[in-house]
Order: C-alpha cells, then sequence, then structure tokens
C-alpha cells in the first residue's frame, strides 16, 4: 500500500491522545466503523498492530509510540499550512449551498439557520430538498453539501454529526370531545390515527414499537408528508405521534395540543451527513459548524 490518507493519521493521532475508538471518532465527527476501518488501513500499511486493546484502552504498541511525534509534528505543519490559505469569510462570500432534509427538517431547521445566516452571513442562500433514495449520489458528487435528518443508511464514505435527540409526543385537537388529559392505552389505541409515510424521520421506529409490542392503531388515515397533520388534527378527533420539536413548532400554528403516548417510545437522533470528499472543504466546514453550534444550544 503505497498511499497513506491523511484522514487515517488524524484517527491514528486522536486514538493515542484517547486510547479509544469511539472517543477518537466522535472528536473526528466520523462514524465509529469508519474509525476502526482506518485503524485497520493503518495496521496494514505499517505491518504493525499499533494499539493492543487492555483494561485502560487502547494502548500504543512500541512502534506507534515510535511513530506518534513525527505524524502528530506532520499533521499540525499540514494544519499550519491549511491556515495560511484563504479562509471562508461568511460575511463577505457568494455562495448557496444545498441541504437534502425532511418536512420536519424545514419546519424546525430553516427558520432557525435563515434567521441566523440574515445576521452572519447575507451572502449565502440555502436550497432544500427531500432526501430521497439519490441523496446518497448527489452528496457524493457534490450536488448536494450537507442532508440533515435520520439517515441509518448512509455508512460508508460519509461523515455523520448527531444535532439533537428528538422524542416522541402526540398531538389531538384543543376540543377533543374524549381526549382532555393523558388517555389510557386502550383509549388511545381506539382513536383513529394519522400515520404519515414520509422516510428520513426515524418515524418508523414507532411502527416498529407497536408491531414490536402487538399494539393495533386504528389508522384512519394515511398521509405523505407533516406539513398538513396540524390542520387535519385541529378539525378532526384523529390523533398523530410526531416528534417533539415538530410538535411545538405546530402547536403556535393550529388549535393543538400535546400529550406524551401512552406507549413507550425510544428517541432518536437528528444528524447532519456529508461526504467524505468534501470533509476539508472550508464552506462545507463552516455550515456544519454553523449548525452544530445552533442547535446544540
Amino acid at each position: 500500500m503505497a498511499k497513506l490518507d491523511l484522514d487515517w493519521l488524524n484517527v491514528f493521532v486522536e486514538i493515542y491522545k484517547t486510547q479509544s475508538v469511539s472517543r477518537a471518532a466522535e472528536r473526528l465527527d466520523v462514524a465509529q466503523p469508519n474509525a476502526s476501518i482506518a485503524l485497520n488501513k493503518l495496521r496494514a500499511h505499517f505491518g504493525d498492530q499499533l494499539f493492543s486493546r487492555t483494561s485502560r484502552g487502547m494502548e500504543p504498541t512500541p512502534y506507534a509510540q515510535k511513530i506518534y511525534p513525527e505524524v502528530s509534528a506532520f499533521i499540525e505543519r499540514l494544519a499550519a499550512l491549511a491556515g495560511s490559505q484563504a479562509g471562508f469569510d461568511p460575511a463577505q462570500v457568494q455562495r448557496e449551498f444545498r441541504i437534502c432534509m425532511t418536512d420536519i427538517s424545514e419546519i424546525v431547521v430553516l427558520p432557525t439557520l435563515a434567521n441566523h445566516l440574515r445576521r452572519i452571513a447575507p451572502g449565502v442562500v440555502v436550497e432544500s430538498e427531500r432526501i430521497s433514495s439519490d441523496s446518497a449520489r448527489r452528496l457524493e458528487s457534490g450536488e448536494v453539501d450537507l442532508a440533515v435528518g435520520f439517515m441509518p443508511q448512509l455508512e460508508a464514505g460519509f461523515y455523520q454529526q448527531k444535532l439533537f435527540e428528538q422524542d416522541f409526543v402526540c398531538l389531538a385537537a384543543e376540543r377533543h370531545p374524549r381526549i382532555r388529559s393523558k388517555p389510557s392505552r386502550q383509549a388511545f389505541l381506539a382513536e383513529g390515527h394519522i400515520v404519515v409515510t414520509t422516510s428520513g424521520t426515524g418515524h418508523y421506529i414507532v411502527d416498529k414499537v407497536f408491531a414490536r409490542k402487538g399494539y393495533r392503531r386504528r389508522i384512519a388515515m394515511k398521509v405523505p408528508s407533516f406539513l398538513s397533520v396540524a390542520r387535519i388534527v385541529a378539525q378532526t378527533e384523529m390523533l398523530v405521534i410526531v416528534p417533539r420539536r415538530l410538535a411545538d413548532a405546530l402547536a403556535q400554528q393550529e388549535r393543538v395540543r400535546m400529550f406524551d403516548p401512552p406507549v413507550s417510545l425510544p428517541s432518536f437522533a437528528v444528524k447532519q451527513h456529508w461526504h467524505e470528499r468534501f470533509h476539508g472543504d472550508p464552506g462545507n466546514v463552516w455550515l456544519r459548524r454553523t449548525l452544530a453550534e445552533l442547535f446544540r444550544r
């Protein structure tokens, strides 16, 4: 193996510092499987185990201890060279970013991002498009800069970073004749339910939990997006389960109220994803950092 990838060396340095593959991946904002793959490639390249798993963590081998000072110094020199290039100035730049996302993210993410860009980067334009089966290819080609949502299908060749956690709540009309407070599970299941069939939202988790526990909702309507559910719920006696951040926004628009479903449902992570080809692009780095800072608050 004549080629030695710089990203592999970053993984080597972070594992050396943290004594953990998972913590190294977290510090580099990469998926843990990708960090493990990089470590295996380094082992093949150098012909050495490099790190051994012990009770204290991943301990470096003598060979890893020998090369670490040079590898670390090399990466620091490259970082200094990169810093000497013209950086990304959000206040001056004129650039369009494309982000593929769900309809939930359009409601939850875009207003916050737009208000921030108006103040910090007035020349930046964001174009959103829906997550689809073609999103991975478009991220790889650079036609799309980022993907935001629940996308476990994006693994090899992609980086990911958690933006926030979502859990589920239920929406009912303010004047629902039977749902005045948190209902019993039996009463909840007996009501008519709206099911949203869009992908990339983590909503299929709800269906899996109900199927696993043998709970059967009375499905009264299926819709392709979340954009209309609050209006439908407000004007009918149907219920819908939605992510909490979306519910907060919808409750400000329609006469609906929230309650916790009487079925235990797990939370899920909403992440931003990008292809490794654009990991070092200054604009992409700035956009990712901006989203991370806005939604970690």
